[in-house]
């Protein structure tokens, strides 16, 4: 995933072979509790400095629900030129709340509704962009007839608007001075042109030919010192007959251009604006036109231009020339190259540039030249809060304080952070609480408002804000770490073990991950400590720890030398027994291992993209799926995998051509089960369910292992439920509960429901709770089978394990307001 604000590059390699290892006791052979805890205790709280915050760079409203109800409000009366502004506001509301889904389809959205080229071209670089490593997508796209679209690069000049601009005269009563042919010399050259003709290509050339100027009554006019060749004169004089160019090269074009701005020729001028970008095809071509068109006011050329170093992006952005000509842009150059869209253009190169490296003079010039473009209050709260960050993190302190002021004032309450930490490093902690009181006394509090305080808190005050702050907004990760952290320095390890438990329950954070890893060395659980090493490797294979100073591979390394090996057979025992237990992080370490060494390599990239979809990880999903594809052992397991990636960005259609492919080389018990996945997920007419029935069968009759049969009975069970065959159902999950599928039990519970067992039901979810480590979904569910007080405890727990869950509030509001009802009602009898 990308992220702003952390750069790790910076950071210098830790050599551990010969450095000290007090924090991590490595010597093989057994070490006493006490040891480890005299001599690494206070090591392993040196590992453990927590970091402040950081200012976040986002466009963060303090009311995200009326933000978004005023943009779909405008979104649904503004003018069709407006839409595309909304939805990148929206997009820039949803990045803020780290909606990496809805803020995708946001982008979508504006490139979709895109009134001029230039938008068009901006949002579907952007598109282009996020969608980096996903080219492969469109491939397989390709390979079944269909296209992305918004990777095609535009036609300028079919789609730029056409118009006539000769001149208009009457043939009859408009009388030519001079002779009906003029002749232009250039050096030793002379050029015959069509006086008439040649005058109806401006005002300025009909003043000249056949007006009060000498030349009107001239044969021979010398345009030598004109800058223009023969060449391009005798092309000109063709033009003006025939209204075409003629096939010349990009020098000789280029002078006629010149021509035709001097005399102000329009329609000479958009000729050679056209012809000009079709030879844009490379990033110097670009760079090369692109000085030309801004110079000459060449809207259609720089376009081209513009669109050839976006579709580079973010390469092109380590091109120098490339950067010159973004940030030394005036205000008129940006209107001839993107039109009313320079705060689009500028707020994607922001964002490729601080993703790169938000601390660069290049970012600073972008973001310079965002502020300069914003128009209306709520740009010109993102641009000047996201400059203003960038400055902060430059330590340009002096810059940064106005620039987070005018954020504030234009309305963007979350700028008063920054104004605090400048207070707060001026060492006035005294005057940044006050700031953050006076924007908390005027408003209902919010989590980061809490977070922000307790940094100038200490003591049990500082605990009590970041207490309030994970009340408030249970996703800020700072709090859970701060509480950690304190509770290993006062020696409770297995208390901050418990803590950081809570965030990783609900929300995978790497940093989180590195965190627990330290408490598992601190109790000398090695096992686990790779566990969670090897699971951050898989999320993001370059982390480096210890504030980026060492490697997390190096770490990694050092910890396996006291863990026992586990051979192919026990690991794939291990596997089995943690995804029965629905431990997903477990597993993913498990495959971790196995990737080292095991040769069916596709089958295991493919087990790490599914526990990664349900660790809500998308993107890590999408590129383990990937290398499945590029490790898979035959043409119809690649095709399985191609399925499925097809499936998973949204094109159910194609991910079936994929399994139906497959099928027709081997069947398998995977083609099967894509087919069935996605025909029962594309399709909703009911007699589908007869079909998908046939495909599960097919699959199950096939070799597998019995994880992969447990999904597919477990599926199995569900369509014979939704058939209204229980017997058939109970039957499917009860087979899958003996092969270790442990999920079969809320399969098996909805059976007993609808046999008005309720009694049963609930005890099924109970085992399942009792099974799964992760067990909040299970608890959600088993509240469906219980008394209204059981119920109520149970959605307490499930709150406690997952607050983002949303069922447990949506029951306590409505029983709340049942209870108001009902008050209102015996008060009014």
């Amino acid at each position: 995933m990308r992220k702003l604000f952390f750069s790790e590059s910076a950071c210098k390699e830790t050599k551990l072979h010969s450095a000290p290892h007090s924090w991590l006791p490595l010597e093989r052979g057994n070490l006493s509790k006490s040891s480890a805890h005299a001599s690494g205790g206070t090591s392993i709280e040196s590992l453990m400095k927590m970091p402040e915050p950081a200012v976040l760079p986002h466009f963060k409203p303090a009311d995200y629900v009326d933000i978004l109800a005023q943009i779909h409000e405008e979104l649904e009366s503004c003018p069709l030129d407006e839409k595309s502004c909304l939805y990148l506001l929206q997009f820039q509301v949803f990045r803020g709340l780290g909606e990496a889904k809805l803020s995708r389809r946001s982008l979508q959205s504006a490139w979709e509704k895109a009134s001029t080229i230039h938008e068009k071209l901006i949002f579907g670089a952007w598109l282009k962009y996020e969608k980096k490593g996903e080219e492969a997508i469109s491939d397989l796209l390709s390979s079944c007839g269909k296209c992305s679209q918004e990777f095609r690069l535009l036609d300028f000049v079919s789609q730029a608007s056409t118009g006539s601009h000769d001149m208009s005269y009457d043939e009859e009563s408009d009388e030519f001075r001079g002779s009906a042919v003029v002749h232009f010399r250039i050096r030793d050259d002379m050029i015959a042109c069509d006086r008439r003709k040649l005058a109806a290509l401006s005002t300025p050339l009909y003043a000249m030919l056949n007006g009060g100027f000498r030349e009107s009554y001239l044969e021979v006019i010398d345009m030598s010192r004109n800058g223009i060749s023969p060449i391009g004169m005798r092309a000109i004089s063709k033009f003006s007959l025939s209204g075409r160019l003629p096939y010349l090269s990009a020098d000789a074009i280029l002078e006629m251009l010149d021509f035709a701005n001097k005399f102000c020729c329009k329609g000479l001028k958009d000729a050679c604006e056209r012809k000009l970008a079709s030879f844009v095809s490379s990033r110097q071509d670009a760079i090369d036109f692109m000085e030309c068109a801004l110079e000459l006011g060449c809207s259609i050329l720089a376009a081209s231009c513009l669109q050839v170093l976006l579709n580079e992006l973010p390469e092109c952005l380590n091109d120098e020339q490339v950067v010159r000509i973004f940030s030394s842009a005036n205000k008129q150059q940006r209107l001839t190259m993107v039109g009313n869209a320079s705060f689009s253009l500028y707020c994607l190169l922001s964002e490729v540039s601080m993703s790169t490296n938000p601390t660069s003079d290049v970012t600073l010039s972008f973001l310079e030249k965002l502020v300069e473009s914003a128009s209306d209050s709520r740009q010109k709260q993102l641009a000047l809060h996201q400059l203003a960050c960038t400055r902060f993190l430059r330590k340009d302190y002096a810059e940064a304080e106005p620039l987070f002021s005018a954020a504030f004032s234009a309305g963007h309450l979350y700028s008063v952070v920054g104004l605090a930490r400048l207070t707060s490093l001026r060492g006035n902690k005294h005057f940044a609480l006050k700031l953050l009181d006076s924007v908390m006394s005027s408003r209902w509090p919010l989590g980061w408002m809490y977070q922000e305080r307790a940094l100038y808190l200490d003591g049990d005050s500082k605990l009590e804000n970041l207490n309030k702050a994970t009340e408030l907004d249970p996703t800020l990760t700072y709090p859970y770490m701060f509480r950690a952290a304190f509770l290993m320095k006062r020696q409770s390890v297995e208390a901050a073990l418990m803590e950081i438990n809570r965030i990783l329950g609900f929300k995978l954070v790497l940093e989180c991950l590195e965190l627990r890893f330290c408490c598992y060395l601190a109790l000398e659980d090695y096992r686990a400590a790779l566990c969670d090493v090897q699971a951050i490797l898989t999320l993001a294979p370059d982390y480096r720890m210890i504030g980026g100073r060492v490697a997390a591979k190096q770490l990694r390394m050092l910890v396996l030398e006291n863990v026992e090996q586990s051979t192919t057979a026990d690991c794939w025992m291990q596997l089995y027994d943690r995804w029965s237990s629905v431990d997903d992080i477990g597993s993913l370490s498990v495959i971790y291992q196995m990737l080292e060494s095991d040769t069916s390599k596709g089958v295991l990239y493919f087990r790490q993209s599914l526990l990664l979809l349900r660790l809500n990880c998308p993107e890590s999903a999408m590129r383990s799926l990937q290398l499945a594809r590029e490790h898979a052992a035959s043409d119809h397991e690649r095709l399985v995998y191609e399925g499925w990636i097809l499936y998973d960005t949204g094109h159910c259609e194609e991910g079936l051509q994929k399994a139906e492919a497959s099928i027709a080389i081997q069947r398998s018990f995977e083609a099967f089960f894509l087919k069935a996945y996605a025909l029962a997920d594309s399709s909703l007419d009911p007699s589908t369910s007869a079909t998908v029935v046939s495909l599960l069968e097919d699959a199950l009759r096939c070799p597998s292992d019995r994880l992969r049969k447990g999904q597919a009975l477990n599926n199995l069970g569900s369509v014979y439920v939704d058939c209204g065959k229980l017997d058939l159902a109970a039957e499917c999950y009860i087979n899958a509960l003996k092969i270790g599928h442990t999920r079969a039990h809320q399969g098996l519970a909805r059976v007993h429901f609808l046999r008005n067992n309720r009694t049963g039901a609930y005890g099924e979810m109970t085992k399942l709770i009792e099974k799964a480590r992760n067990n909040a979904s299970a608890y959600e569910k088993r509240s469906e089978y219980c008394d209204r007080e059981l119920t109520k405890a149970d959605l307490q727990m499930v709150t406690k394990l997952d607050p983002l869950r949303v069922y447990p509030y949506r029951y306590r509001a409505a029983a709340g307001k049942r209870s108001m009802w009902v008050c209102h009602l015996l008060c009014s009898t």
